[in-house]
């Protein structure tokens, strides 16, 4: 996409199908959403932008009814959808029809490959890989007033039009080092639901600080965060607009079996207590006399022994060279806290998955398992046998 096409702003049906028609049969097309959640439990879609050669668009889902012939298009697993840092747009996609569209490709994962950090930001990306600089004016817009003006338009279409050329560029590095099939497992996790689907029954996992409580205060906590987690999704309201997290954790230590203990608990707003005080009664007593769902197995980080640490230091080593000799910043490989996880006997880490298991995980397990050795050599330190 070296040329800069003409920029197609969609808001009528008959648009939408026209650009439909110009964007099926493409293998690949580049996309980005812009929306609004500060005052909602789901993010509002308020535009889409979508670029293959020759070809970029804006589409207005907040002027034309019906978006469907588009999403369409995106579902079509025939074609590759391309996105950077994917997941926000995953989740909007999500939302709009309870399934996820694949392929996906991520610039931000792709990137890793060729040595950037870790959560590279699109601008940084097109300006190393395009000499691009994008303006930033832009980016806290309301992108739910109209009209746009053409600058914001501008702004909105550049995220896929520089898109398209860092994609072809990323694709021509990564299959000239032979590394395009590494991303193949990635790229599968951004389509699992669990990803993006926020289940009430897990709902109190996100909350602050109820890792710190136990008993009948933790049994408490799932009932509240659940109940808060249903609410706000069925008024589409923020959570904390409904209760804080501080809040839901006082009410859970407390356990306040009567609106006047509950009407104590600071934060706790009085239209809420009005409304649903004995709602939340009700489940606190239920919580009274119910085990809690046991937390995640991972558990609190285990300081290690002196003889481990030592080892976690020879790992991180191996992390570093691996990295060297693939050009690659070592932090994407592995961090310590893996490492240190690895040395206490836990081998569900990230640098034990995928493209990272090849570069430098079986080597750390090779070390582990006293079938590869440090050693200097030339003033170098290298693996070796032992």
């Amino acid at each position: 996409m070296s040329d800069d096409p003409d920029i197609l702003y969609i808001d009528s049906a008959a648009a939408l199908e026209t650009l439909c028609g110009q964007l099926s049969g493409t293998p690949w097309l580049t996309l980005d959403t812009e929306f609004l959640r500060e005052k909602t439990y789901y993010p509002k879609l308020c535009l889409l932008q979508v670029a293959v050669p020759g070809t970029v668009a804006c589409v207005d889902p907040l002027a034309l009814e019906d978006i469907s012939p588009l999403l369409d298009i995106l579902y079509d697993d025939r074609i590759t959808k391309v996105m950077h840092a994917a997941r926000q747009d995953m989740e909007i996609l999500y939302n709009l029809r309870g399934s996820l569209p694949a392929p996906v490709f991520d610039t931000q994962i792709a990137a890793l490959l060729l040595g950037f950090p870790d959560q590279v930001g699109y601008g940084t990306l097109v300006s190393e890989l395009l000499g691009v600089k994008l303006d930033k004016l832009h980016t806290r817009a309301d992108w739910s007033l109209r009209p746009l003006s053409s600058e914001q338009v501008r702004y909105a279409a550049e995220d896929v039009i520089y898109l398209a050329q860092a994609y072809e560029r990323l694709v021509e590095r990564l299959d000239e080092l032979g590394r395009l099939d590494w991303l193949n497992e990635d790229f599968e996790r951004l389509v699992q639901p669990a990803l993006y689907s926020n289940s009430p029954q897990q709902a109190w996992l996100k909350v602050r600080g109820s890792n710190r409580i136990k008993g009948a205060s933790l049994s408490a906590i799932q009932a509240l965060a659940g109940w808060r987690e249903s609410l706000a999704q069925t008024l589409d309201r923020p959570k904390g607009w409904l209760l804080r997290d501080d809040v839901l954790v006082d009410i859970a230590r407390h356990l306040p079996d009567n609106i006047n203990a509950l009407g104590k608990i600071r934060g706790l707003n009085e239209r809420i207590i009005g409304k649903n005080g004995e709602q939340l009664l009700s489940l606190i007593a239920a919580a009274r006399n119910r085990e809690p769902e046991p937390p995640p197995a991972t558990g609190p980080r285990k300081r290690l022994k002196p003889a481990q640490e030592a080892l976690a230091d020879a790992l991180m080593a191996v992390v570093r060279l691996c990295a060297l000799e693939n050009s690659l910043n070592p932090a994407v490989l592995a961090s310590r806290k893996q490492v240190e996880s690895l040395v206490a006997g836990n081998r569900d880490v990230e640098v034990m998955q995928g493209w990272r298991r090849k570069l430098a995980g079986e080597h750390l397990q090779a070390l582990l398992d006293g079938e590869l050795a440090l050693k200097v050599s030339a003033g170098k330190l290298i693996l070796d046998n032992p």
